[in-house]
């Protein structure tokens, strides 16, 4: 039988990273999990539909989960061999999609967590760069694994001026350097409160555009969410190894 079959309803072929997609209006830049040039292989977005950032973010609305699923199924459908999302806070859904869905599913960038924490030596605090440090609370700890807040310092961002604008108020105009400097000026603000800071991670999707500068900044390893879409896209879609010997 021929390896080559169509699937109905399927429109393309050979993408193996489907990304859930927030329903917002935000410009995301090369290096954010929503700019396609973002990556070395080829993605495609679905957006939830309803799933605004306040929504989300702010009140973490249960009434969407019948949509996640539905945006999720519609990815695998599309014959992607994992899925992923631009949102954290979507995390709630974790255990939901990956019990239902025979691809593996990894919509929070959270779920990095306890990984990194065995890297660094449960003496060092894990700084976490998210939109609202008030949207994360224990349930979506728990429904991505981690058991609790001891070692972890969480610094929003929703007080940073452009920020807000940009991701809460949907302003549609991005200044990266007026963005970068926030950011910065947040992850700083981590290391003076803990000067046992081991690592940072970037929980936020918008945020992998501004590593260098943290770690510039810091001198700190900085582990985001596209470096985590990497590492699973390395498990799905695997090469052989060329070289001489």
């Amino acid at each position: 039988m021929s390896p080559f079959v169509a699937r109905q309803g399927q429109v393309a072929y050979g993408i193996p990273i489907g990304l859930l997609m927030l329903d917002c209006k935000i410009p995301f830049v090369p290096g954010d999990v929503g700019n396609a040039s973002s990556y070395k292989y080829p993605v495609i977005f679905e957006t939830v539909r309803g799933a605004s950032v306040d929504a989300v973010v702010n009140r973490g609305d249960d009434s969407l989960t019948a949509e996640v699923i539905r945006a999720a199924e519609h990815l695998v459908g599309q014959g992607v061999r994992a899925i992923s999302s631009d949102c954290g806070y979507l995390g709630r859904y974790q255990s939901i999609l990956a019990d239902r869905l025979p691809v593996p599913v990894f919509v929070s960038s959270l779920l990095q967590v306890p990984m990194i924490r065995q890297m660094i030596g449960h003496s060092r605090t894990l700084g976490i760069l998210c939109a609202n440090s008030d949207g994360v609370n224990q349930a979506l700890l728990e429904s991505v694994g981690i058991a609790g807040f001891d070692g972890l310092a969480f610094r929003g961002l929703k007080d940073k001026k452009h920020f807000h604008d940009v991701m809460f108020e949907e302003c549609e105009d991005l200044d990266q350097q007026r963005m970068e400097g926030e950011v910065v000026d947040a992850a700083l603000e981590i290391r003076n409160q803990h000067p046992n800071l081991g690592a940072y991670l970037l929980e936020c999707s918008d945020l992998p555009p501004y590593g260098h500068a943290i770690q510039a900044a810091t001198g700190l390893p900085v582990f985001d969410w596209i470096g985590f879409i990497d590492y699973v896209h390395h498990a799905v879609v695997r090469h052989p190894y060329l070289g001489t010997y």
